[in-house]
C-alpha cells in the first residue's frame, strides 16, 4: 500500500475543522498502538501532528506499509464493513490525533458529503491497494484440484478480502508454513489469518473469524431485512437505508449475485465502455455502507414465519432476525447438467461462474461454455480474451434468439470462439481433473478437448426456503401483486383491509424483486429498478402496519 498525493487526498483545513466536531483531540506517544490486527472495531483517526505507521506483521517481521503524516487519516473500508483489522496502526512520532468513535463516524459519513466523499473514495482505494500490498494478511493453503480450496478462493476474491493463495503442489513457501503450524494434508484448505489458523476451512468459518457474519451485529430486529445482495438486493438496501429504514442485508455467498461474476456488462445505463460485475458490485456496496446498511455474509436463510406483526427470518445456524418488512432478492441459480460424473468434476473442471479465479485456472487451455444467454456469452468472451480456445455449445440453431445482439456479433467475430449449434454435452472425461467432453450434434457424437466446462443453462429460483409460505408459479418463482389470484390471499389480507402492493407476495410485508420474482426481466438494470421501486411499497406497508 502506498500513500502519495496521487492515491489519497490530504484533508483541507475546512474538512479538518468539521472532523473535529465529531471527535476529540488527544495526544499520542511514540510506539502507541491505535488499532491492532484482529480488532473488531476501532476509532477513525485523523493525524494532526506527528506520524503513524501502518504495519503488517509477516513471517515474524514487521513491515511498514505506509506512514501517515498531518492532514491524513487512518483506516480502510473495514471502518464501514465491520470486518476485523488486517494491519496495525503504530505511532511513529508523538503528536496529536482526532479520534472519532465508530457511531459518530457512521453519522459523519451519512450526513456530511463534503467530507464523506473524500473519505469514501480513499477507503475504497485503500482496500484495492490492500489486496495487492498486504495480501499476506490472510493466507490460503490448498490445492488447485480441490473444490473446497476453489470455494475458499472464490469467497475471498468475490468479497474483496486481501489474501495470498499458496498451492500445496507448487509453491515453495508451503513447506515452511506446514512445519511452522504443524499442518497435515487432511487439514487442507488451511486459512491463516492474523488471529487464527483455520484447518479444513470453509467460507463460514473464515467469515466468522474476520468479523463478517451476523454475530458482529448486536441488533436482531430491523425495519427492513433484505435477503440477497445481488443487484436487486443492493438497490433495495441503498434506497431503504437512504430513506431512513434500519436495514440489514444478508447474503449466502458473496455480494453481486450472478451479475457479480460477469466479466463485463456493456448494456447497463451510464457505462458506455462497460463495467465488470465486480466493479458494479463494489460501487453499490460502498453506497449501501455509506447510508448505514449492515451487510453480512455468508448468511444462508432457511425459513420464515410471521410473529407479532414482524416477519422472522431463520438462518442456517439457528439465528433469528426480525423485520417489519422483508425484501426477497435471492435470484436464481443455474441448473446442473444431467450427465454422468458431473459431481466428480464440480469445482475441479465444471464451474458455474467465470471470474478471475476460474480464468487463472484455465489460462490458455481449451474450455467449453454451455448456454445461449448473456451470461454464457460474457463468459465465452472473457475466457477467449485470456487466450483460451473456447467452444460455445447451444441447443438451438441461432445464437441471436436468446443473446443480446452485440454479444452474439462479438462472439461470431472472435477468432478464439467456436459456436456449435444444436449441440449438447453428454459425457465428461478425465482422471481427477477434466480433460475432455463428448458432445452430440445433428451429425453424431464428437469429442472435444477441454480443461474446464462452464455451465449457464436455465435457472431455478432461490425460493426453496419459502416453500409453503407464499404463492409461486409453475417454475417456483414468487408471484407478486397483479399475478396473485384471489385464492392466493388468505385471512391475513381481510384483516389488514388492502390489496397486495407492487412487488408484494401473498405474505403481507414480504416483497420479491429481481430474478426470483415471477415475470421479471432477467437483466441487471431491471433488477436494480425493481429493488429501488419496491421500497416505496415497503414504506406504504409500514404506514398501514403502524
Amino acid at each position: 500500500m502506498t500513500d502519495t498525493p496521487s492515491t489519497v487526498d490530504d484533508l483541507t483545513p475546512d474538512q479538518l475543522a468539521i472532523l473535529g466536531q465529531f471527535g476529540e483531540r488527544r495526544r499520542v506517544s511514540s510506539g502507541e498502538i491505535l488499532f491492532d490486527v484482529g480488532d473488531a472495531t476501532y476509532n477513525f483517526y485523523v493525524v494532526m501532528s506527528g506520524a503513524v505507521d501502518i504495519v503488517g506483521h509477516f513471517d515474524g517481521v514487521d513491515e511498514v506499509i505506509v506512514t501517515h503524516r498531518p492532514g491524513r487519516f487512518l483506516g480502510e473500508l473495514n471502518l464501514l464493513t465491520g470486518q476485523r483489522v488486517y494491519l496495525t496502526a503504530r505511532v511513529a512520532e508523538a503528536g496529536e490525533v482526532i479520534a472519532i468513535p465508530p457511531d459518530e463516524f457512521r453519522r459523519l459519513i451519512a450526513t456530511v458529503p463534503s467530507v464523506s466523499d473524500t473519505i469514501l473514495a480513499t477507503l475504497v482505494l485503500r482496500r484495492t491497494l490492500l489486496l495487492e500490498g498486504a495480501a499476506r494478511a490472510v493466507r490460503v493453503i490448498g490445492s488447485r484440484y480441490s473444490s473446497e480450496s476453489l470455494a475458499m478462493r472464490e469467497f475471498l476474491a468475490r468479497n474483496r478480502l486481501p489474501h495470498q493463495w499458496l498451492d500445496v503442489d507448487t509453491d515453495p513457501e508451503v513447506d515452511r508454513l506446514v512445519a511452522e503450524f504443524g499442518l497435515a494434508i487432511e487439514d487442507l484448505p488451511v486459512v491463516i489469518t492474523g488471529t487464527a489458523v483455520v484447518r479444513q476451512a470453509t467460507p463460514g468459518q473464515v467469515a466468522q473469524d474476520l468479523g463478517m457474519t451476523i454475530e458482529s451485529i448486536p441488533d436482531r430486529c430491523f425495519d427492513l431485512v433484505v435477503v440477497g445482495a445481488g443487484p436487486a438486493g443492493l438497490a433495495a438496501s441503498v434506497y431503504g437505508a437512504s430513506e431512513g429504514l434500519n436495514t440489514l442485508t444478508v447474503e449466502a455467498v458473496a455480494p453481486g449475485g450472478q451479475a457479480g461474476t460477469s466479466s463485463r456488462i456493456e448494456n447497463y445505463l451510464g457505462f458506455p465502455q462497460g463495467v465488470s460485475g465486480n466493479e458494479l458490485t463494489n460501487l453499490a456496496m460502498t453506497q449501501a455502507l455509506k447510508f448505514g446498511v449492515r451487510l453480512t455474509t455468508p448468511c444462508e436463510v432457511v425459513g420464515l414465519k410471521e410473529v407479532g406483526g414482524h416477519l422472522v427470518v431463520f438462518l442456517s445456524d439457528g439465528t433469528e432476525l426480525a423485520g417489519r418488512a422483508v425484501v426477497v432478492a435471492t435470484g436464481a441459480h443455474y441448473r446442473r447438467l444431467r450427465i454422468p460424473r458431473l459431481a466428480d468434476f464440480e469445482g475441479t473442471g465444471v464451474y458455474y461462474a467465470a471470474t478471475e479465479v476460474e480464468a487463472r485456472l484455465v489460462g490458455d487451455a481449451p474450455a467449453v461454455v454451455v448456454g445461449g444467454g448473456n451470461s454464457a456469452g460474457q463468459a465465452a468472451i472473457f475466457l477467449a480474451e485470456g487466450g483460451s480456445a473456447v467452444t460455445l455449445l447451444i441447443r438451438g440453431t441461432d445464437l441471436g434468439k436468446s443473446m443480446s445482439s452485440y454479444l452474439a456479433d462479438r462472439i461470431d467475430a472472435h477468432p478464439n470462439i467456436t459456436v456449435r449449434t444444436e449441440s449438447e454435452c453428454v459425457a465428461l472425461h478425465g482422471d481427477g481433473t477434466l480433460d475432455g467432453i463428448t458432445v452430440t450434434t445433428v451429425s453424431g457424437e464428437v469429442d472435444i478437448s477441454a480443461v474446464a466446462l462452464f455451465s449457464f443453462i436455465g435457472a431455478d429460483p432461490g425460493s426453496d426456503w419459502l416453500a409453503g409460505h407464499v404463492a409461486v408459479d409453475a417454475a417456483g418463482f414468487l408471484r407478486t401483486d397483479r399475478s396473485l389470484a384471489p385464492d392466493d390471499l388468505g385471512e391475513a389480507w381481510e384483516s389488514i383491509g388492502r390489496a397486495p402492493l407492487p412487488f408484494e407476495t401473498s405474505q403481507p410485508g414480504l416483497f420479491a424483486v429481481g430474478d426470483v420474482r415471477s415475470g421479471s426481466v432477467k437483466r441487471v438494470a431491471s433488477a436494480v429498478g425493481e429493488g429501488s421501486a419496491a421500497i416505496r411499497s415497503v414504506h406504504e406497508h409500514l404506514s398501514f402496519a403502524t
